[in-house]
């Protein structure tokens, strides 16, 4: 598994909107709305390195009100999390 992070900056007055149009992409896994330099970030995850093209040249750069990405890939993960466990609320019997 190939793993991507994609910078995101988008036109401020649609950031719901890419974000929502983002996530529904087949290869995104999640996209966080974020401070700083840029407005979103989507991870990416695929099986085969060409697919990397696919979803973020072809279609994440052609999401209306993106206006530039900048992609990172992931060499090696160090730790892993279970989201669900990271957000949980302790509220288990």
């Amino acid at each position: 598994m190939l793993t991507a992070i994609v910078l995101i900056d988008c036109d401020a007055a649609r950031i719901p909107e890419v974000a929502a149009a983002t996530a529904e992409i087949e290869g995104v896994s999640e996209v966080y709305s974020v401070t700083g330099e840029v407005d979103l970030i989507a991870m990416v995850r695929v099986r085969e390195h060409d697919s990397l093209a696919d979803v973020i040249a072809d279609k994440v750069s052609k999401v209306e009100g993106v206006l530039r990405t900048q992609t990172y890939i992931a060499f090696r993960a160090y730790s892993r999390h279970d989201l669900e466990e990271a957000f949980s609320l302790g509220l288990e019997d």
